[in-house]
């Protein structure tokens, strides 16, 4: 599980074994395996197959390693109805199983291409800061393709929408309870900023539209504020989660905002961010490596998502980034978390038939 959502010392943080798991699997294949640091005991995971000659070209299989967190039963795996239960089968040890297990084939069969390299990229930390692949791309490992590993329902999606955390803070004037009047109370300042975000902000970028993602939105998450019931509080805080479209910016949604509070007469402060934003993301469906995948798998258009995932970060690294894999999303963070046993083998399959045929 990602460490973000764990007390520090749990006895399930970190990817560390199912990264030395994949390692031992893959080099039993015969990829050539090595790890990059990424965090104290993190690392993401490379596993190449590599051609015999100097490679012309490079695709990559980029499947997260970590989860979220779940309860002891979720990490009890369990098969039925075709359907196989746990933590993570969807998001995305799916897709995890479904690439290592085609390009391990790829390796044994000898089959491999001529002219391209295929890397399997185990990354850490998707869930919560994606330094898993942030790192990676430090790396400058530069590749023709990266196929993402997410639920997709076996569908190649070329676009999706970046997500920013956005906190606001209102400040008051604490005095007891039962004089009100002669403080200032944050808690009530912040509902007004509430309700304008949640009407008149949410109202103003929906007129704006991507033909594959639909609108912006925006969503306030949580709110914290003020200590006891007899005491008026002095700050009140909350959390925004604002989808963006590509094209939008991280400074142009914090200038928008705050543009409005002002209009509005709201004094709240827009703090700072601890972490870089999620960027969205939108591939040209053209590129000549992701119309060979396309065609490939026999998908006529390429499609978008609402959800972010590494694909934006490898794509602002110059390379070529598309999500794929097997799995529906609505099953993913679900106490029931399951995939389709069916859904694992086509995976497989299709991307044993486009790794194939590579040059």
């Amino acid at each position: 599980m990602n460490p973000a959502f764990l007390p520090e010392g749990h006895a399930r943080a970190g990817e560390h074994r199912v990264a030395d798991f994949l390692a031992a699997t893959a080099a039993r294949a015969g990829l050539d395996v090595e790890f990059q640091d990424v965090l104290p005991n993190r690392s993401n995971l490379l596993a190449r197959l590599s051609p015999p000659k100097t490679a012309k070209h490079r695709v990559l299989l980029a499947p997260h390693m970590d989860t979220v967190d779940g309860n002891d039963a979720q990490f009890l795996p369990l098969k039925k109805d075709g359907k196989l239960f746990g933590r993570g089968a969807c998001d995305t040890k799916g897709s995890v199983a479904a690439m290592l297990s085609a390009l391990s084939d790829l390796a044994r069969s000898g089959k491999g291409p001529g002219e391209t390299e295929i890397i399997f990229a185990g990354l850490v930390d998707e869930e919560n800061a994606q330094m898993g692949s942030r790192a990676f791309t430090k790396r400058r490992i530069k590749a023709d393709l990266a196929i993402v590993g997410e639920p997709t329902c076996l569908q190649v999606i070329t676009a999706h929408k970046g997500s920013l955390w956005l906190k606001l803070e209102t400040r008051g004037k604490s005095v007891h309870g039962s004089v009100p009047e002669l403080g200032k109370n944050a808690v009530h300042e912040m509902a007004k900023v509430v309700e304008v975000l949640e009407t008149e902000y949410a109202d103003q970028i929906q007129r704006r539209r991507h033909p594959l993602l639909g609108t912006p939105t925006v969503s306030v998450g949580s709110i914290i504020g003020g200590t006891q019931a007899n005491i008026v509080p002095d700050r009140c805080t909350i959390m925004v989660d604002r989808r963006t479209l590509p094209g939008e910016t991280e400074g142009g949604v914090r200038r928008e905002i705050q543009a409005l509070l002002r209009e509005k007469k709201l004094k709240a402060v827009l703090l700072n961010g601890k972490t870089e934003p999620c960027l969205p993301l939108e591939t040209n469906p053209r590129s000549p490596m992701v119309a060979r995948f396309l065609e490939s798998i026999g998908q006529s258009k390429p499609l978008g998502v609402r959800y972010f995932c590494d694909a934006a970060v490898l794509a602002r690294g110059g390379i070529p980034s598309i999500a794929f894999g097997p799995g529906d999303i609505a099953q993913a963070h679900t106490a029931n978390e399951w995939i389709a046993i069916d859904s694992l083998n086509d995976a497989k399959r299709m991307l044993v038939r486009f790794l194939e045929a590579l040059p």
